[in-house]
């Protein structure tokens, strides 16, 4: 990606205001990189990212496929030798694309993104039985399932599952759903 010629040196500090996720700590010493289990499918890299955050490049990084692809499965952070909160520090930038209006490199994974976290907002934890279709509703893939037949598979096993005691029928709520929702809503 070309790096805009206006950087925006506030946006690493509003993100550092929200988390604190120690971006300026990164010394680019790639453990992260070599560690992401998802670095092939991505664009830039992780400590590339953290690279254009430090140097104010938030189209870049807003628009970058990686905030997307990433799994937030933590290794990274769990590899960085200074602390950087990166995995936290993606799941922020997804955030602030959605809020900015920034369209998603990753549509499918932004609408199972807002999907998860609405199902969340609902009921202070995932409703399996849930999320699955309203992704598709979201992310508009119901149709071209029906359309293949593809959801004679889904729904087949969705009965083994059903039949096992595996998925639930009506979401189950949690006694800090309250909570929950504050967290979402500041976040």
């Amino acid at each position: 990606m070309q790096p805009s010629l206006s950087p925006d040196f506030s946006f690493l500090q509003k993100a550092e205001a929200a988390g604190p996720f120690n971006a300026a700590e990164c010394f680019q010493c790639r453990k992260c990189t070599n560690g992401c289990p998802a670095s092939f499918e991505m664009d830039l890299f992780p400590d590339q990212v953290i690279r254009l955050a430090i140097l104010g490049q938030k189209e870049e990084v807003l628009r970058s496929r990686t905030i997307w692809i990433c799994a937030s499965c933590e290794t990274c952070s769990t590899r960085c030798p200074n602390g950087v909160r990166i995995a936290e520090l993606m799941d922020y930038f997804k955030e602030m694309s959605i809020r900015t209006g920034v369209s998603p490199a990753q549509p499918h994974v932004a609408s199972l993104h807002q999907t998860f976290l609405g199902n969340v907002r609902l009921t202070g934890r995932v409703f399996e039985g849930g999320l699955l279709p309203a992704w598709w509703l979201k992310s508009g893939q119901l149709g071209s399932k029906i359309r293949s037949g593809g959801i004679r598979n889904e729904m087949k096993m969705a009965l083994k599952l059903f039949r096992k005691g595996r998925l639930a029928t009506t979401p189950k709520t949690i006694k800090g759903k309250a909570e929950v929702g504050a967290i979402l809503r500041s976040s």
